[in-house]
């Protein structure tokens, strides 16, 4: 059988994983089909994915031999090829097969930015423009890319340098980069294949700047793809990965284009140079908020299970040491040490997979609302998704390298799958906004919040426990207190309000000792950003509550989820104590009592670790992992992995540039 297969169940799974799924405590599928949104969502994806897995063009075979030239044609091949599978099986551009396809193919395929392209344009760009562009560029007759982040300016939008200059005279934008650090730098899909970009550009109309707008810019010949007068363009180069994407640069030397290609559904120039803005100010960012939803449901959370499931299917066939003497080595499982590392992740992957869910339900609320023109949530939306951009990505990048570090020494060869795993999320940090940054526009937003409530104003839904502080302190007096959701939920809110109470208490206290406000925001920073992890934590566990509660579930899934979010919400408190001590809401003995209920669960969801991977239900040609396979021949797939090498099917030209001559100059005295 090949490696890339999935293993059949029954004698060739390895024993010892194989008898953690003798007695599930609990359905595997039902669970799976709660996760994905029903049970005929499950068909549909597994239709997906087993299509794109059965088809030899996607195979992801060998793919830690290949170099980036063959992984970037390999990308480029696959989403060509997709395109013209999903015509002939009549799937929907933007419908759940792409997205499902997209999660077979693991990454391996390019034109990504060209999504957000597409995405930019359906949401910033009026009903001609729409029409124009958008069936080309499904059709992929146009190629585009989003180049916003520039050599000197990433998350500070306003900052951007890039300039597009309305010409009253000939009805066009003048679009420049006039100095180096405005050079477009990092766009995927821009270093090699894009023939139009999507620039965001600093507007200046009749000697004035309107700040950030979009415009479509031809950058490519569609003839020879060659790049057009006035355009540099190239690709950026090797990466930490991403390996398959042409992320490159873009100079603009006073490019000239049509003033109907600045995207204007929300502001417009007219002929004689006047602007004209409808709606908020904050609507050029909506990309943004956009492509960080998509990224934490389909990327950043993905990357966690994935990297769960390698570990602790790998923990459950690794066996070290004696636990018990003179007993056989144990598997690493039951070591409280391994399941303290990986069973809290485990439990961040549901949590954080059910706030996702949540988001995009707020998200699609609101883009129905911009579209009626109504904007009026669409401040919450930015600070909630800036937060829990900032949130997930650290908390699931910093997760998966806690996988690979479980998996001891195997867990750093590429054959594992969490090395590639890892520096593709940990990107995520940094792109779609800086997260310290996007941790400060969430802290704004909340400061904000607090001093309406302070004046007894309404607040929006995620930050109405602002309006009154929890009165008395933790009421828990035995561990088992600490497993009802509402003493932690009531413990989170308490830390979330202090945190934000004392950052604005801090601020008005340097601003009335005559600091300037910027200095006050400065030094402050750190209790800011502090407030914001604070708010985002309370409304991931506050989410994770009240999913349960409206769940619709078997008894015994309903037990494994409620212990999956006890041990979220206490890990939280474990981890972040002096939180919850600092402002007197629980005392030193409450927290002895909620880390001793902590570690009782580690044990209950030890039984049930594997079977709670499981129902995440990659395949194994998605995890493209030795250590992860179904059927758990760790050792197996490692030895016929390495043998698989091609390095290993020759003699290294080494050998008779450097070795040989040495080798055969004492050949005599053997």
């Amino acid at each position: 059988m090949a490696w890339w297969k999935v293993s059949s169940a029954g004698k060739d799974v390895n024993p010892d994983l194989a008898s953690e799924r003798t007695f599930p405590s609990f359905n595997v599928e039902t669970l799976t089909n709660i996760l994905d949104g029903g049970v005929e969502e499950t068909r549909h994806r597994r239709s997906v994915v087993s299509t794109i897995q059965k088809d030899p063009v996607f195979s992801l075979e060998n793919l830690y031999f290949k170099t980036r030239a063959e992984r970037y044609e390999g990308a480029v091949r696959n989403i060509f090829h997709l395109k013209r599978k999903m015509k002939e099986l009549g799937w929907e551009d933007n419908g759940k097969e792409m997205e499902y396809a997209y999660r077979a193919l693991s990454g391996e395929h390019a034109l990504n930015i060209h999504n957000v392209f597409l995405r930019s344009l359906t949401a910033l760009g009026t009903d001609e423009q729409i029409a124009k562009w958008l069936p080309l560029a499904n059709n992929y007759q146009i190629l585009g890319t989003y180049a916003q982040t520039e050599l000197g300016h990433g998350t500070y939008l306003r900052g951007l340098e890039t300039t597009a200059t309305f010409d009253p005279a000939t009805q066009e934008f003048i679009i420049d980069t006039p100095k180096i650090t405005a050079t477009k730098w990092w766009p995927g899909d821009l270093g090699k294949t894009s023939t139009h970009a999507l620039v965001l550009a600093q507007l200046h109309s009749k000697g004035k700047n309107y700040g950030m707008h979009p415009f479509i810019v031809p950058i490519r010949c569609l003839k020879d793809h060659s790049p057009l007068p006035g355009i540099t363009v190239g690709d950026i180069g090797p990466k930490m990965s991403f390996e398959q994407i042409d992320n490159g640069y873009l100079m603009m030397r006073n490019i000239r284009i049509p003033k109907e290609n600045m995207l204007s559904r929300f502001s417009e120039v007219l002929p004689d140079g006047s602007y004209v803005k409808r709606g908020s100010d904050k609507i050029n960012y909506f990309t943004m908020i956009a492509v960080r939803v998509s990224m934490i449901r389909g990327e950043v959370v993905e990357a966690l299970m994935k990297a769960c499931t390698i570990a602790v299917r790998y923990s459950a066939v690794r066996r070290q040491s004696e636990l018990k003497p003179g007993a056989q080595e144990a598997k690493i499982l039951d070591y409280q040490t391994q399941q303290q590392k990986l069973l809290p992740l485990l439990a961040t992957c549901y949590s954080i997979h059910f706030m996702a869910k949540y988001l995009n339900d707020f998200y699609n609320k609101v883009f129905k609302e911009i579209r009626k023109e109504d904007f009026n949530s669409l401040a919450e939306l930015h600070a909630v998704v800036s937060g829990l951009k900032a949130f997930a990505t650290e908390i699931c990048s910093n997760g998966v390298e806690v996988c690979r570090k479980a998996c001891g020494g195997h867990g750093y060869s590429l054959y594992s799958g969490i090395p590639s795993i890892y520096t593709k999320v940990v990107a995520s940090c940094t792109y779609e906004g800086e997260n310290t940054v996007l941790h400060l526009q969430a802290a704004r937003f909340l400061i904000k919040c607090f001093g309406a409530a302070q004046s007894g104003k309404p607040l929006p839904g995620t930050t109405s426990y602002l309006s009154t502080r929890l009165s008395g302190g933790c009421q828990a007096n035995t561990h088992l207190d600490f497993l009802n959701p509402d003493v932690y939920i009531k413990a989170y809110e308490s830390r979330a309000y202090s945190s934000i109470a004392a950052a604005a208490s801090k601020l008005h206290r340097l601003v009335q000792s005559g600091a300037e406000q910027y200095e006050a925001w400065n030094s402050t920073s750190v209790e800011l950003v502090k407030a914001s992890i604070a708010h985002i934590h309370y409304i991931i566990v506050k989410t994770f509550v009240s999913t349960l509660s409206s769940l619709s579930a078997p008894p015994e899934i309903k037990t494994v989820l409620q212990r999956l979010c006890d041990l979220y919400a206490l890990h939280g408190i474990f981890t972040s104590a002096g939180d919850f001590l600092q402002h007197g809401y629980m005392t030193g003995k409450q927290l002895d009592l909620a880390t001793t209920a902590y570690l009782v669960l580690l044990a209950e969801l030890r039984k049930d670790a594997v079977l709670l991977v499981d129902a995440f239900d990659f395949t194994d040609q998605q995890l493209i992992s030795a250590l992860g396979t179904y059927d758990g021949n760790v050792y197996h797939n490692l030895l016929e992995w390495a043998q698989r090498n091609p390095d290993n099917k020759k003699v290294s030209p080494v050998f008779e540039k450097y070795l040989k001559p040495y080798l055969q100059s004492n050949q005599s005295k053997l």
